[in-house]
């Protein structure tokens, strides 16, 4: 089991920032992927940024790009999400995520319990 403890999340104006950090409980090396979602009322959880554990790839929501950004330090096991220029639609529930290969190449699929982001004036 892996468990992912998330933290960072609050209310902020349209154009701040935020940091979101998600630590996780195995070795980061031990995962084939991080990343964060997010589920905004009413609509389904989509997937905001990610991070392939063995090759730095990235990925980002389209809406995202160029204002949020996924890094890591891997002696903490540790995975944020830096988001600026933060917008109303932004709100949301933001859940780190994380997918690991067991043997026999099954992938298996952890999420943290999620930490509310709201921008609003």
């Amino acid at each position: 089991q892996v468990q992912l403890v998330e933290s960072g999340g609050g209310s902020v104006q349209p154009g701040g920032s935020l940091r979101l950090s998600c630590a996780a409980s195995a070795s980061i090396f031990s995962l084939y992927v991080m990343g964060w979602y997010r589920q905004a009322p009413g609509k389904q959880r989509e997937l905001v940024a990610s991070s392939i554990i063995s090759s730095d790839r990235t990925n980002y929501l389209d809406s995202v790009k160029g204002r949020f950004t996924i890094s890591r330090d891997n002696a903490k096991n540790t995975v944020y999400l830096q988001m600026n220029s933060l917008k109303p639609e932004d709100t949301a529930v933001y859940y780190c995520n994380a997918r690991k290969i067991l043997p026999d190449n099954v992938l298996r699929t952890y999420w943290g319990r999620g930490t509310q982001v709201t921008v609003s004036s």
